[in-house]
């Protein structure tokens, strides 16, 4: 039997999507149904809703839930219904970097994640006209009551977990703290800077906490976020309005530059600019969302006589499988409080929580569902 749900559904560049009911296909064998607790509202939501990537119409976003598995496919062997999960992405198991624990880096990354569809092209939701809505964003399209996910991109969670706050870890934070931890492997007593406080910038603030950075700067234009940036671990709190990043550099006491730049804010100009920033043997990591056509503008001699590294992240080069229960271990130890960045607001509202983490009134909004709410005793 097919399940009724209520989704967000974008039927226009640039809208605020509408509410409306839609009914999801039965999970195929290798699928799950999962009754979505919370989403994260995340920046890549808003890129594809107003097509700097281009996604299908109509469509359901979200790409952060966090919910109850209700159904399995046939072939799943792994999950049972009741079971609490996180969704990421989604990888194809098959190619050469999902082979090396690389999904972050799959070949077929985009059709799967991007293309608002299966692998096969088949969408699993249609309207109340019976139209198709487009699915599987990210694998998953958990803007909704409900989403039909591959066991693939799902992660068991243990149950005394707040499952409605746990979304996030499956984009946004894991992308920031990935980067620390994965990607550039921070070294203990190394300096970092990180530009941009939003939640994938002060998700790598924490991790690099925990890495033992000696050094760990936050670059930013809010003054409340840099305040908080403090309370999370940062060594320096500075804006980035105020100075080069050579300037910086000088004023966080690394003359010399730093040992890794981590950019989230996306600006081509800003990251030409830390490039020049960057120590001997120093990394700089693209973790934002780059407008096409911007250009990176650097000086090779300094790149190669300085041994100095750009690479480019996804999802923290992380392996959701492990990384997530290994943040969720970092949380209940007290070294991880991603729960700081997190503001609720009812699914109902979505509209406001878009503008909240638009505007920058809240770093991350998370989209909760009244189930949730009552069975938790929240108001």
């Amino acid at each position: 039997m097919s399940t009724a749900a209520r989704a967000a559904v974008l039927r226009q560049p640039g809208a605020v999507p509408q509410i409306e009911p839609v009914t999801i296909e039965d999970p195929r064998p290798d699928e799950l149904l999962v009754e979505i607790r919370g989403v994260g509202v995340c920046h890549t939501d808003m890129v594809m809703r107003d097509q700097h990537l281009p996604v299908p119409l109509p469509v359901v976003l979200g790409h952060e839930g966090a919910g109850i598995v209700r159904a399995v496919g046939s072939a799943v062997t792994d999950f049972v219904p009741g079971d609490h999960v996180v969704l990421s992405f989604m990888s194809c198991a098959q190619c050469g970097s999902c082979a090396d624990d690389q999904p972050a880096y799959c070949h077929q990354w985009v059709p799967l994640n991007f293309f608002g569809a299966r692998l096969d092209g088949s969408t699993a939701l249609t309207d109340a006209h019976g139209a198709p809505v487009h699915s599987h964003v990210f694998g998953q399209s958990s803007f909704a009551s409900h989403a039909l996910v591959n066991q693939r991109n799902a992660i068991r969670v243990d149950q005394d977990l707040p499952i409605e706050l746990l979304g996030p870890l499956g984009c946004g934070i894991q992308t920031g703290a990935g980067t620390v931890l994965n990607a550039c492997r921070v070294r203990p007593g190394s300096s970092v800077a990180v530009i941009g406080a939003g939640a994938v910038g002060l998700s790598a603030v924490m991790a690099a906490v925990i890495a033992e950075a000696a050094k760990i700067v936050a670059i930013d234009i809010n003054d409340d976020r840099l305040a908080l940036s403090l309370e999370l671990g940062a060594t320096h709190a500075l804006r980035s309005d105020a100075e080069t990043f050579a300037g910086l550099a000088a004023q966080a006491g690394c003359p010399a530059g730093f040992d890794y730049i981590i950019d989230t804010a996306g600006i081509g100009s800003l990251v030409n600019d830390a490039v020049l920033a960057l120590a001997p043997r120093g990394e700089l990591a693209l973790v934002g969302a780059y407008a096409p056509g911007n250009r990176l503008d650097s000086d090779l001699a300094h790149l190669m006589s300085g041994g100095r590294i750009i690479r480019g992240v996804i999802e923290g080069s992380a392996d959701p499988k492990t990384f997530i229960p290994q943040l969720i271990e970092y949380y209940r130890q007290g070294l991880f409080p991603f729960d700081r960045l997190v503001a609720y607001f009812p699914f109902d509202d979505i509209d406001r929580a878009i503008a909240a983490g638009e505007t920058g009134q809240v770093i991350k909004p998370v989209l909760r569902f009244a189930e949730a709410s009552r069975q938790r005793g929240i108001q």
